[in-house]
């Protein structure tokens, strides 16, 4: 479904970005391997990762190479794009899945914390698809497949930095598929559930949590790639804006953002009014704050 083309894997030195770097090589593209090979929460780098994924590919008969730089400044991220073309002409597919993180309560989250997961995952997506834009343009085609998570979608506790990419990252999603649908660009955001170097720091306390996290432990990277190829595929050529979910055996179709009751008062609005007639008539359709059944309760098909 990809022969002949050229992708670029952001975060494909590990996990769910090298599980989709490997099936887009097997599917016919040509990969570039991008990832800086830094730790978890964002120091340090190698390229040992980059090119265990490469020499994954090259045992399998595809053609990789790899880039290094950084998702995360305007520049580098540039060098990213520009090594497809300068090693295979052309690009038509980007996977934006390079992330760190930084968990911690909200009240004692630092300023770093903040500033390095915005700037690896928003800031990332948005440089490394800006620079992949302007060849989308010339040639008038292309995809982007954005890596989102329910800690955005749903919320999470203690990653208000990671959730608050990852929400933002779907909007920016949206924005690209309406300003480049005239180019024939589409844009779509995929939230994977898998065992990997991202969810390895969920806690383990409690029963609960070491439930949870032996139902998460056999959901595998590679559970989540088939999707990310369809969506860089021609097949996927009328699918864009969408948010898409991969959990073991299932596909997930998110909503979006919509208005799901409204009160019209004639006379208007006041303080006191809004308690006694708005908020009761609002208060069904709360989000719960207790995530745990909506992201945990599952069982394998």
């Amino acid at each position: 479904m990809m022969q002949g083309k050229v992708a670029v894997v952001t975060g494909a030195g590990g996990g769910v970005g090298r599980a989709i770097a490997v099936m887009m090589a097997a599917a016919g593209a040509k990969v570039i391997v991008a990832d800086i090979g830094a730790s978890l929460s964002g120091e340090g780098g190698s390229t040992s990762p980059a090119q265990q994924t490469k020499a994954l590919i090259e045992q399998q008969g595809g053609a990789a190479e790899i880039c290094t730089e950084s998702v995360a400044a305007w520049g580098s991220a540039r060098k990213i794009v520009q090594a497809a073309l300068d090693h295979y002409g052309r690009i038509d597919a980007v996977v934006n899945n390079a992330g760190i993180l930084r968990d911690g309560i909200f009240h004692k989250m630092s300023e770093d914390d903040w500033l390095s997961v915005i700037s690896v995952h928003l800031n990332g997506s948005f440089f490394v698809s800006r620079a992949a834009a302007e060849q989308y343009r010339k040639q008038e085609s292309g995809a982007f497949v954005h890596i989102t998570s329910t800690s955005g979608l749903i919320g999470n506790v203690g990653q208000a930095n990671y959730a608050a990419a990852k929400l933002g990252i779907t909007a920016l999603s949206k924005s690209i598929a309406m300003d480049m649908q005239r180019y024939n660009v589409r844009s779509n955001c995929l939230s994977p559930w898998a065992w990997s170097r991202m969810t390895s720091s969920i806690p383990t306390t409690t029963p609960e949590q070491q439930a949870a996290v032996e139902k998460l432990q056999r959901m595998t990277p590679d559970k989540n790639a088939a999707l990310a190829v369809f969506l860089c595929s021609d097949a996927a050529s009328g699918v864009t804006g969408q948010v898409f979910g991969t959990r073991m055996h299932e596909l997930i179709l998110f909503s979006s953002p919509r208005p799901i009751r409204i009160v019209h008062q004639a006379e208007g609005w006041t303080p006191e009014t809004i308690a006694a007639v708005a908020i009761p008539a609002f208060e069904q359709g709360f989000m719960p704050m207790d995530t745990s059944e909506t992201l945990f309760n599952w069982d394998p098909l």
